[in-house]
């Protein structure tokens, strides 16, 4: 059975698609919907450049989908992009957002695809430490009340996670940032052949959010 990831390069697509790995799935794909619009509601924009080096590093093919990224009909473009793959399945890295789940659902029984998604309803908390534990991710967008300097551009680890964990208790945001509240970046997971190097990081805050913006990803 032949497998697409759908991912951003964030931590909890890149976990999932470990995770599947882990079980001995066969993913040939890396799919990634581009979006023109930086605000889309289902499909990150930041650092998207690094996705092609991240599905090189996992031996995967890598799949452009480019859409203008507005509400629903940027999931008629993912779901021609899937379409035209020979997959039987997908990977998709969602925890609680339905909104989410139930299109991307939808979409595969549309296409006759099996979804697996093996981070839904899983502990935040968990999640995060594992993330912490076998990748290499980096916060590269933040869009919540106590999320700024204090965590754009850092790798998460435990003092980070006890850092949002002590926000969380005063701003109630999601830990593991699964309102919006920041977007993140792997740059290192077992299924890599090899970490990614950067260049030119430029840090810009503006009206509540903050971008991490990479020039170069090798």
């Amino acid at each position: 059975m032949t497998w697409a990831a759908l991912t951003s390069g964030g931590k909890d697509s890149i976990l999932a698609l470990q995770k599947a790995l882990d079980a001995g799935m066969d993913v040939s794909y890396m799919v990634t919907v581009v979006p023109e619009n930086p605000d889309s509601y289902m499909f990150h924009s930041a650092n998207l450049a690094a996705v092609p080096v991240i599905a090189e590093r996992c031996g995967m093919t890598y799949v452009g989908i480019p859409t203008l990224g507005e509400k629903e009909d940027e999931l008629q473009d993912l779901e021609k992009g899937l379409a035209a793959l020979p997959i039987e399945g997908v990977i998709v890295g969602a925890i609680e957002s339905e909104y989410q789940r139930s299109r991307v659902v939808a979409l595969c029984d549309r296409l006759g695809l099996v979804m697996f998604a093996p981070l839904w309803h899983m502990d935040p908390l968990k999640l995060l430490y594992e993330v912490a534990e076998r990748m290499d991710v980096r916060i590269v967008v933040t869009a919540a009340d106590g999320l700024g300097e204090n965590v754009l551009g850092k790798r998460i680890d435990a003092d980070l996670i006890d850092l949002l964990c002590r926000i969380a208790a005063k701003r109630r945001i999601h830990i593991a940032g699964e309102g919006g509240e920041y977007e993140s970046l792997t740059l290192d997971a077992p299924c890599f052949s090899s970490p990614i190097e950067t260049e030119g990081w430029t840090m810009t805050f503006s009206c509540g959010r903050g971008v991490a913006a990479i020039e170069k990803f090798w």
